[in-house]
């Protein structure tokens, strides 16, 4: 998981690398974030129109460019990034936007009057009538408020005439929801549409007149300062200096979605003569956007992808407030990013690979949700306010500077541009599978090469050995036991399926597996040698034989042993003691056969040794060395031990390898040994 986390926190690295590449290019500087500010004398009517629907100001009674930039002026500064984003967003907006049909009065509760921070606009046709507004202005309606995170839905009164009734719509008309009050999970009004005409623009125009009364409106200076200096609950206030006669739109909006986190409050200095207060505050300029903290004022909009729009403003003021839901999603996007790592760090089949990141996605998931109940429990606990204080302190320290506004702009860049951090994330993914597979070559790991086919009986094999086969650690349940006298005996046996459930594989292979004999050999330095050949001759060919080698006869009976053989009497190799060939004083022998020498230079000798086997010289069952003379016997995936240690443990059940867990009845495709590679190069 670790591993994971890295992964992730260097592809997160990359991409903060990438966008500041992207900063320093034509295409960055002219796009979605670029800082520059823009002469709105140089646009045209069209664009001036677009950040005005954008920003949630209406035009409809200033028919002269001079007066649609004069607005835009006032509203606050255009950068490029927004120009960009307003136009980008007009082409989408010709898409479809989807609407809320509702079904009847739960349905209708449970979405607009249970939910306490969203704002709702619904038409209501009555039944046997026709709709208030026609299809054509509803969807452009529906299409220009859902850009301020506004909702829509459809009421039919013939689905719940009772419903319509009570509530006396007795006519088609347009119903817009709204919180009542400025704290959270307050209650919702309902304010019905009055209006003669019922163009998009007055009704539009009517929207944003009741969202914005629910924002504190100052026009005179003691208003201001008496609000400065006063402390209430809300410890974050988000001011706008602006010479309008109401707020835009995505600043009602917003002081709708963060109601009892961020205060809203608008101040209208159209008519004010002297600025001084203004500037005693740290405004220094009109229009401007003020973030007033604990920790002092900050201007909006003087960092990297601080727009005057509802996605950029947004993003900032999640990040200075956050609550409990943000963090909880932002958690599970990492989580499954690191999840599907896994895709990637795996190798082998292909089957392989998807069924670890199912496997994964479920117990990250699972851990995530689990991990988070204990913690809100503590959060509600009176104890950790202090805690929860300063820690939304240090995220304001935090979130006020530039790394973190170049970090804004770079989450809004790629949520905006899906196709971009999709390539992205394969592409790192791809990378490490690259040096995933190089490391595990470089380590002759043989997983890399096995295909769906043989991943899957592998599986299987694993499966069915662990569900089928008996458990070594009950092979001594007592046998000859008196059940009838005491039942009980016979049903706590049989609760154990692998006691009494028979194993599927035949043992026949074991009497096929490769035995051979282990042999030390005297390793002589050259100054030893010579002075040997000069004394003494060396030991008779026959000598040596009977001291450290059986003869042919004996290799080919103890090769020919059967399972039962090996059950049924003692073999007459393994009566051993500890032996060291590093060099220990210990030493080990074997009933019946020659001892092996303690010198430095005694060494084993490979060469008797099958080529596919790996070299070892202590058997993993019993824990004990290898002495001259025992009977070794290798299985399929090169692991060695006493053959009657691992005999006892095939008969025993388990038919796999004690180390590697490979099947011992399959024949395992092995890449080349260190000695074989090592003789191959030689010849």
């Amino acid at each position: 998981m670790w591993l994971k986390l890295f992964l992730l926190l260097l592809y997160f690295l990359m991409l903060f690398v990438l966008a500041r590449f992207f900063e320093a290019s034509v295409w960055y500087e002219s796009g979605i974030f670029a800082t520059q500010l823009v002469d709105p004398v140089t646009l045209s009517f069209k664009k001036l129109k677009t950040i005005l629907e954008c920003r949630g100001l209406g035009y409809s009674g200033l028919p002269e460019k001079k007066d649609v930039r004069e607005l835009v002026e006032k509203s606050g500064d255009l950068m490029e990034g927004e120009l960009y984003s307003a136009l980008k967003n007009e082409k989408e907006a010709s898409e479809t936007v989807s609407s809320t049909t509702f079904s009847g009065e739960m349905h209708f509760y449970e979405l607009v009057e249970d939910t306490k921070d969203g704002i709702w606009l619904i038409q209501v046709i009555a039944k046997d009538r026709h709709p208030l507004v026609s299809k054509v202005n509803w969807d452009k309606m529906v299409r220009k408020v859902s850009q301020f995170g506004i909702r829509t839905g459809t009421f039919h009164c013939s689905n719940d005439s009772r419903y319509c009734r009570k509530r006396g719509w007795l006519k088609s008309t347009l119903i817009m929801s709204v919180p009542q009050t400025n704290t959270s999970k307050g209650k919702v009004m309902l304010k019905e549409y009055n209006g003669n005409r019922i163009e998009t623009e007055h009704i539009f125009k009517w929207m944003t007149a009741h969202i914005a009364s629910r924002i504190k409106t100052i026009q005179y200076t003691n208003q201001l300062m008496d609000e400065w200096n006063k402390s209430d609950q809300y410890q974050v206030k988000m001011y706008l200096f602006a010479k309008l006669d109401q707020p835009p739109a995505f600043f009602s909006a917003l002081s709708v979605k963060f109601t009892g986190r961020i205060e809203f409050i608008f101040v209208d200095v159209q008519n004010w003569k002297s600025q001084d207060y203004l500037k005693e505050i740290g405004v220094q300029q009109i229009p401007s956007y003020l973030l007033k903290t604990p920790e002092g004022s900050y201007r909006y909009g003087n960092s990297t992808g601080e727009f005057i729009s509802l996605n950029a403003m947004d993003a900032f003021l999640r990040s200075i407030q956050p609550e409990v839901n943000d963090l909880f999603v932002l958690s599970l996007v990492m989580v499954n990013l690191m999840a599907w790592m896994d895709l990637f760090i795996t190798q082998g089949a292909t089957i392989k690979r998807f069924v670890v990141l199912i496997s994964t996605l479920g117990t990250y998931n699972s851990l995530l949700i689990i991990s988070w109940l204990p913690i809100l429990g503590f959060l509600q606990l009176p104890y950790l306010d202090s805690f929860y204080e300063y820690s939304l302190k240090f995220l304001r320290y935090a979130d006020t500077t530039t790394i973190a506004s170049w970090v804004r702009a770079d989450w809004s860049f790629y949520s905006s541009h899906p196709a971009l951090f999709l390539s992205t994330y394969l592409g790192h993914g791809l990378l490490i599978d690259y040096f995933e597979k190089k490391r595990r070559r470089n380590n002759n790991d043989d997983e890399i090469n096995a295909n769906n086919l043989e991943w899957l009986s592998s599986l299987w094999d694993w499966y069915t050995s662990y569900l089928f086969h008996p458990i070594v650690s009950f092979q001594n349940f007592p046998i000859e036991s008196d059940w009838d006298d005491d039942p009980n005996l016979l049903l706590e046996r049989l609760a154990f399926p692998d006691l009494w459930l028979h194993p599927l594989i035949p043992t026949d292979y074991i009497k096929n597996l490769p035995t051979w004999h282990f042999k030390c050999v005297y390793a002589q330095s050259e100054e030893e040698a010579a002075e040997n050949w000069q004394e003494s001759d060396c030991e008779s060919e026959d000598e040596t034989k009977t001291k450290t080698e059986l003869s042919d006869d004996e290799m080919r009976a103890a090769q020919s042993l059967s399972e039962e053989e090996c059950l049924g009497r003692s073999l007459p190799d393994c009566t051993c003691v500890t032996k060291n060939f590093e060099g220990s004083p210990n030493g080990r022998k074997c009933k019946g056969q020659g001892t092996c020498n303690t010198k430095e230079n005694i060494e084993p000798d490979w060469s008797l040794w099958p080529g596919d086997m790996l070299q070892c010289t202590e058997c993993v069952v019993c824990l004990e060395n290898f002495g001259s003379g025992c009977i070794l016997m290798g299985l399929p995936c090169g692991h060695v031990f006493h053959q009657q240690c691992i005999v006892v443990w095939l008969a025993g059940g388990q038919h796999c390898c004690p180390v590697c867990r490979w099947p011992s009845y399959k024949k395992k495709h092995c890449r080349p040994l260190p000695q074989q590679q090592q003789q191959q190069q030689q010849q």
